[in-house]
């Protein structure tokens, strides 16, 4: 019987496990769009309470999440949001926030993806009809691009009292912030507190097929759910998927510490590699990001051992451990990326 593949592609890469497809089949559903699927009001309640919000929505997508909360706080007509230049909004959601949220973007340049008060104090817009408006400002925990940086929370109040200052709406994309929040011991609570709006995945390393879960006061998920109605987010029986989320809340976020030790074993190993330029102490979380002098070759010659990866820059290699690479994938990937590169 043939290897399965080691995908190292990204955590979005988990599937549901046995007991996650058990749950999903066996959840108590109702018509969420009016509020009587009880397996998804019970998910939203957890996550508002994780993240010490009034309310949350259950929506399809992190990218949703993102693209009603920048809606929710830009206003049309030249507000700006401030966020790292790695961000998954501008790189990786289709120009959305200015397609559909109306939202201009102002990229800063964070070290790993964390910008700091100062940043955003300089690139605040004085006042002047010539100039968008500064509106919003927009925190990525943990970094993605950048290499799963974790931002300390001294670093976001520091942002966040900026922000403060000048009148600014805080928005936390919480892909990740699970995994920050098991490797740094800081609560989710903590991490979101003094943002309007913040959410996480579900799809990530807590390894389910759907979902995302948006929290803020109730006045703005209100809100919320008019967008999610408007850009077809809607679902009827959204139980199904959402059982999946209360099943990784459970099971999954304790164990994100194997996929960070999964990293760390990585990173040690692949920065002894001729030709690999990594730093391993920069490797917080479950992202390893490093550069080879031949990534279309080197991934191709992965690809045929039956190693996946990424490519996230002209010479950068993504690696990303979650729940389906265990320590036996990790050192078939060693392998295959020690011959690739002739070692």
């Amino acid at each position: 019987m043939a290897q399965s593949t080691v995908n190292l592609y990204s955590d979005t890469q988990t599937r549901p496990t046995t007991g996650m497809r058990r749950a999903m089949a066996e959840a108590e559903v109702g018509d969420e769009q009016r509020l009587r699927d009880p397996t998804t009001t019970a998910l939203q309640e957890r996550v508002a309470a994780m993240l010490g919000h009034e309310a949350a929505l259950f929506l399809p997508s992190g990218t949703m999440c993102n693209a009603i909360s920048f809606r929710l706080h830009v206003r049309p007509g030249g507000d700006e949001v401030l966020l790292d230049r790695t961000s998954h909004p501008i790189n990786a959601e289709a120009g959305g926030p200015a397609a559909i949220s109306s939202a201009m973007l102002q990229a800063l340049d964070g070290d790993g993806g964390r910008f700091t008060a100062a940043q955003v104090r300089e690139a605040i817009r004085p006042p002047d009809r010539y100039l968008p408006r500064s509106r919003l400002v927009s925190v990525e925990q943990t970094t993605n691009l950048a290499g799963g940086r974790i931002w300390p929370l001294e670093q976001i109040r520091d942002v966040l009292e900026v922000a403060r200052t000048h009148g600014m709406r805080a928005h936390l994309d919480g892909a990740r912030l699970l995994n920050a929040v098991v490797a740094s011991g800081v609560s989710a609570a903590d991490f979101a507190r003094g943002f309007d709006t913040a959410w996480i995945d579900f799809t990530k390393g807590l390894g389910a097929p759907v979902g995302a879960c948006l929290a803020a006061s109730r006045d703005l998920i209100d809100e919320a759910w008019r967008y999610k109605q408007m850009w077809g987010g809607s679902f009827r029986q959204s139980g199904v998927v959402a059982a999946a989320g209360l099943y990784a809340l459970d099971h999954h976020v304790e164990r994100l510490a194997e996929d960070h030790a999964n990293a760390r074993f990585l990173s040690d190993r692949l920065a002894e590699l001729p030709g690999v330029q990594l730093d391993p102490a920069r490797v917080e979380t479950n992202i390893v990001i490093f550069t080879v002098p031949d990534p279309d070759g080197f991934i191709d010659a992965l690809a045929r051992a039956g190693v996946e990866v990424s490519r996230v820059g002209p010479t950068m290699i993504r690696m990303v451990t979650h729940l389906d690479v265990d320590r036996a994938g990790c050192e078939r990937a060693l392998v295959a990326a020690r011959e690739a590169l002739g070692s």
